[in-house]
């Protein structure tokens, strides 16, 4: 049984992941509804005519669900194979790809530029998002907080640290408004997270790589066995997920 159970897990950990897409885990995990809705405020910020940017835009998937103007939309990515992805599906359609060294340097952006300035759960300079925004510019940012998935992973790791202890919406707003934003809007949640198999575990601890620090299915083998039990018990395995979103202006 162990073995079994070792080879299908090594499947799910060695599937790829491309982009920013995870259709893969369609059906095999959910998560409560945050009190809020990142798209909706987009949407009622979003203008036509605006210049925006939307920042490690992985494949784009989230960015070209709003429909805006592709003249008047430009995207950073650092990741090369999301770079590569970026090239080949987003520039065809006349959207402008900044390939970047790190998530959070703008290199190539001029000052002033934007009227909107898109981030969904990438990394940020305040400096740098101040410095690409026109005056009365807006950001809009939604973050995975520092206790992210913090239960599932201390499972894993009994040594597990949090790696991002400054990624809370207090600290967030602070380092905002010592940049010269001013704050419009601002919440924070910890919603729980579900998983209906342990491949999607699997599958979903080794992307995010940044929370389950040298994770992987055989030296996890026997954790592993302990959540087939509690699998058996409840059908899921349940984590909790860290969340907050700002929406700032530029003065």
């Amino acid at each position: 049984m162990k073995e079994e159970l070792l080879k299908y897990l090594l499947a799910e950990e060695a599937h790829a992941f491309k982009g920013w897409d995870f259709s893969y885990l369609n059906g095999r995990w959910d998560s409560e509804e945050l009190p809020w809705n990142y798209n909706d405020f987009v949407k009622k910020y979003l203008k036509d005519s605006d210049n925006i940017l939307d920042m490690g835009t992985g494949g784009g998937e989230l960015l070209l669900s709003f429909n805006h103007p592709y003249d008047k939309t430009s995207v950073t990515e650092a990741y090369e194979p999301n770079i590569k992805l970026c090239q080949e599906t987003l520039s065809p359609l006349g959207i402008n790809v900044y390939p970047i060294k790190q998530d959070d340097i703008l290199t190539g952006i001029k000052d002033s530029h934007f009227d909107i300035v898109l981030n969904h759960h990438e990394s940020y300079l305040e400096s740098e998002v101040y410095r690409v925004l026109k005056s009365n510019g807006i950001f809009i940012t939604q973050q995975v907080g520092a206790y992210n998935n913090n239960d599932l992973a201390s499972f894993f790791d009994e040594s597990h640290k949090i790696q991002f202890p400054k990624m809370t919406l207090e600290k967030s707003i602070k380092r905002l408004e010592d940049a010269s934003f001013e704050i419009l809007y601002a919440n924070e949640a910890y919603p729980k997270i579900k998983f209906y198999d342990l491949g999607a575990i699997a599958y979903f601890a080794k992307i995010i790589e940044w929370e389950f620090i040298n994770f992987s299915v055989k030296s996890n083998i026997d954790k592993f066995e302990i959540l087939e039990k509690e699998l058996e018990k409840n059908g899921y395995i349940e984590s909790t997920e860290h969340r907050f979103i700002i929406i700032a202006r530029k003065k």
